[in-house]
């Protein structure tokens, strides 16, 4: 009677092995994919200030893309906290960094509340927040291939959204994705590739 059940249990085990390998591929898929991709595009928004905003925002300087929302309660600020990080370690070359933070919660997220979640000093400093109708944060998500979608009921509903961090050179065109969780010290090293590469750098 044992020898059955060890050979379901067994059976079990390499399926169960099976599909979390698929599901790991999975995630090594997409962040290949949007690696690969047309990232990026025309894009209508408004600041934390207020003020329109568009696509030669990311012109001049390179810029760290991360979306998220202002109530997210671990991947934003981690990710911003990081950032801030690497912006202290990168020294003078920071100049010519900026980091632009895209909300995908239209519906909380107005520029005074964006405004009001950048201010946090350990968040990269001279941060660009930018929101909009949830038409225009749609069409901007749909550009950079960010995933997001409303989780929840009421006012404590949450957002799950994409995690990467999008770098792009300084013609506002696509360099490489910043995986999530990636330590400061490598973000750094990652931005200071990209920078020493060139303005029409696109791998970091």
């Amino acid at each position: 009677m044992k020898r059955p059940l060890l050979l379901i249990a067994a059976i079990t085990a390499v399926a169960l092995a099976a599909v979390i390998g698929f599901s790991l591929r999975g995630v090594g898929d997409r962040a290949s994919q949007a690696q690969g991709a047309s990232v990026g595009g025309p894009f209508h928004l408004v600041d934390q200030q207020g003020r329109a905003q568009d696509e030669s925002l990311l012109k001049g300087k390179w810029s760290a893309v991360f979306f998220g929302f202002t109530f997210c309660p671990e991947a934003c600020p981690t990710t911003l906290l990081a950032l801030g990080q690497a912006q202290d370690l990168l020294g003078p070359r920071a100049r010519n960094l900026q980091v632009v933070f895209i909300s995908v919660d239209p519906e909380r997220d107005t520029p005074k509340a964006v405004q009001a979640y950048l201010a946090n000093p350990a968040f990269p400093k001279g941060a660009i927040g930018l929101t909009g109708s949830e038409a225009q944060v749609e069409a901007v998500a749909r550009a950079y291939h960010v995933f997001y979608q409303k989780a929840g009921e009421g006012r404590d509903y949450t957002v799950n959204h994409t995690t990467f961090t999008y770098l792009m050179n300084p013609k506002g065109e696509f360099a490489c994705v910043l995986p999530y969780a990636l330590p400061p010290e490598q973000l750094a090293d990652r931005v200071r590739k990209a920078m020493r590469a060139g303005r029409d750098a696109q791998t970091c």
